[in-house]
């Protein structure tokens, strides 16, 4: 592949409205795009979307590279769905809730993938393992949250996530080190949110529910983009190396593929344009870049960048060719 295909590779796309534009096709067509992501306002029905996916699919075959993109969206139950007319149709905080939760979390990732599949997908942006402090808080006002014990949400994420696997659709941890401590509002898609919890409760509640997802095998964890003094004071936890190197692949011991949470998240205004917040995301361990601003242009930027940043060595080779090795490894067991 050349170097433009090679960054491609990490970067994951959007797009407006209901039809992929041409300059979309056209660079999946060259082999320079990794993944797309779906939001509300692409799908109308799973037959829909399905049609569309069909479509990026054909393109891609044009292409020479031999691995399927990665075609996501977020389904991880209740008001959070995407897919409107496919399970889980409980929140995670209803699964949590039912006489046997853990059967309904097994159930519930088993319904996902079913979905995820009808669409023409592979990747689920779910579960969240996030453990909610308080009532009403940012995770638990949309029933995003298992439960406020951690032993409860990690064993539940990793149930849901498993099953899900095991129908053929990734599962994705989020939001690593955990934002079950934001309090309502603290929304880091449009504001700098920091959490200031201690190290001990940091690690023994929040980053102790993605453990049984990790030991499971979960094949992809999403970074917060909030900022945890007890780790790093200065950065999100996706920009942040003692965040992904250190804790989540050094403590926790993860090999799977990292992903960011989107780019043009608010919190990160302070970082750079989305192209730069990209490199830094690079640069702290983050394999794939998750452009959802729905412009193409946004990828192109950020790929762009990406190539830049090796071309001046202001990222380092071995790291990135690390990411493409998960990436595509990940990609060759999906469908």
């Amino acid at each position: 592949m050349a170097l433009d295909q090679l960054v491609g590779q990490l970067v994951v796309y959007s797009y407006p409205g209901l039809t992929p534009p041409a300059e979309l096709l056209r660079l999946i067509r060259a082999g320079r795009v990794g993944g797309l992501i779906f939001f509300g306002e692409n799908i109308t029905s799973t037959a829909q979307i399905a049609g569309v996916v069909a479509q990026l699919r054909e393109a891609h075959a044009e292409s020479r590279i031999r691995e399927p993109l990665l075609l996501m969206t977020d389904q991880e139950g209740g008001i959070v769905r995407r897919l409107k007319d496919q399970e889980p149709y409980l929140s995670a905080k209803q699964i949590g809730q039912q006489p046997d939760p853990q059967a309904a979390a097994t159930e519930a990732g088993r319904g996902a993938a079913a979905g995820l599949k009808a669409a023409g997908m592979n990747l689920n942006l779910a579960p969240v393992v996030d453990v909610y402090r308080e009532e009403g808080n940012f995770d638990d006002q949309f029933g995003r949250s298992f439960s406020s014990d951690p032993e409860v949400a990690g064993d539940l994420g990793m149930r849901f996530a498993t099953a899900q696997q095991a129908a053929g659709v990734a599962a994705t941890a989020k939001h690593f080190p955990g934002l079950g401590a934001a309090p309502a509002g603290a929304n880091t898609d449009l504001t700098a949110v920091t959490l200031s919890q201690g190290l001990r409760e940091l690690r023994r509640v929040d980053e102790a529910a993605f453990v049984p997802s990790i030991r499971a095998g979960i094949d992809l964890v999403m970074a917060s983009w909030a900022i945890y003094p007890a780790l790093d004071a200065k950065r999100p936890a996706g920009l942040s190396r003692r965040v992904i190197q250190d804790e989540l692949r050094g403590r926790l011991r993860f090999r799977g593929v990292t992903i960011t949470d989107a780019l043009e998240a608010g919190s990160l205004d302070a970082y750079g344009t989305d192209a730069e917040v990209g490199v830094l995301a690079a640069r702290a361990g983050m394999d794939v870049l998750l452009c959802s601003s729905r412009d193409v242009s946004q990828g192109e930027a950020v790929a762009a960048a990406l190539e830049d940043a090796l071309l001046h060595r202001r990222l380092e080779a071995g790291a990135f060719l690390g990411s493409l090795l998960r990436v595509r490894r990940l990609r060759s067991r999906l469908h």
